[in-house]
């Protein structure tokens, strides 16, 4: 049987590099790599389905999948995660704490980006500031004029403008026009009274982690969905190359005899990631992820950017959510 030739859109990332340059394969699979940035995959595969197997934006997929119109059928392959702690910077001359948030302005370049979903959630379940305490300003962190690339329908008494023709959110910050900024980017001014809403995020996050056992998934694989419907193994296979290529690369990292990347203190930094999070500190997989998932979609429906509460299941195809031996 001849392989199938598709085409795969992912991140230039350590767990990926062994799919990249062909030490693992996809079962069945004849591929053709891109390794792009996640802002041109996202746009490009929610707005032509240039793609057959991409990496995909965790928000905008569960906006899709809760609406019953999305092209692309999940892989639970978590190949971006992040602690958000550091993604909500603010005018530090004014806010000391989260709660100080409420009543003020806070700019993002989109609302439904799911960094921002997450940074939401932390001030709700942690700091009781709720996304209706919050003027929330839409903008583009360098280019003035960035639109919410998805349709969206937000709560009533959740406020949200765009900012100023011709402004960024930068800009607004660094003048003091916004008391705060939410995104997966710092800003792109620097400023005596901007800092991080956390002073030590590594603190912040290591505690969030330890209360919660939340690692927070940015996001999946998808795989085109008139793909699976011609071939249904394709999912299972590629969930196992997935698996396969992060196995590959965690056991790269902990070879430390010649240290493989170009950082000091790898070893250390590892250790203790370990000692937090366990052997498996960036997992796979459904059930792993399952409760990291429910808290996710939970948000994302409070918080107006999903149609329905989703199931976790939903998201995936469903020969992927069993777990694989590696």
């Amino acid at each position: 049987m001849s392989k199938l030739n598709l085409s795969v859109a992912i991140g230039d990332y350590d767990r990926n590099r062994p799919l990249i340059d062909g030490a693992v394969q996809i079962d069945g699979v004849d591929p053709v790599f891109m390794t792009l940035p996640p802002e041109e995959i996202f746009f490009r595969a929610f707005r032509s389905e240039d793609f057959d197997i991409c990496e995909c934006s965790l928000s905008s997929f569960t906006v899709k999948t809760a609406a019953g119109n999305c092209p692309y059928v999940g892989v639970p392959a978590f190949v971006s995660r992040m602690f958000r702690h550091t993604s909500m910077y603010v005018r530090t001359d004014r806010i000391k704490k989260p709660q100080d948030l409420k009543g003020k302005k806070v700019g993002l370049p989109e609302y439904q980006l799911t960094a921002n979903v997450w940074a939401r959630s932390i001030l709700e379940d942690d700091f009781g500031v709720k996304p209706k305490d919050i003027h929330w300003i839409r903008g583009g962190i360098e280019h003035a004029g960035r639109p919410e690339k998805i349709s969206i329908k937000l709560p009533k008494g959740v406020r949200l403008d765009n900012a100023p023709e011709g402004r960024t959110i930068s800009e607004l910050l660094a003048k003091g026009e916004i008391d705060g900024f939410m995104a997966p980017r710092a800003p792109a001014v620097s400023s005596k009274n901007i800092g991080w809403l956390f002073r030590d995020p590594v603190a912040a996050a290591k505690d969030y982690y330890k209360r919660t056992k939340i690692f927070p998934i940015m996001h999946l694989i998808g795989i085109r969905r008139t793909l699976v419907d011609k071939h249904p193994w394709l999912p299972a296979a590629v969930q196992k190359a997935f698996e396969q290529s992060k196995a590959a690369a965690v056991a790269h990292l902990l070879d430390t005899a010649a240290t493989k990347v170009t950082m000091p203190f790898v070893e250390e930094r590892l250790s203790e990631a370990r000692e937090l999070m366990g052997e498996d500190f960036w997992p796979y997989g459904f059930e792993a992820n399952r409760k990291t998932l429910e808290t996710f979609l939970r948000h994302h429906h409070a918080q107006g950017l999903s149609s329905r509460l989703l199931k976790a299941e939903e998201l995936f195809h469903p020969s992927t959510l069993e777990s694989f031996k590696i």
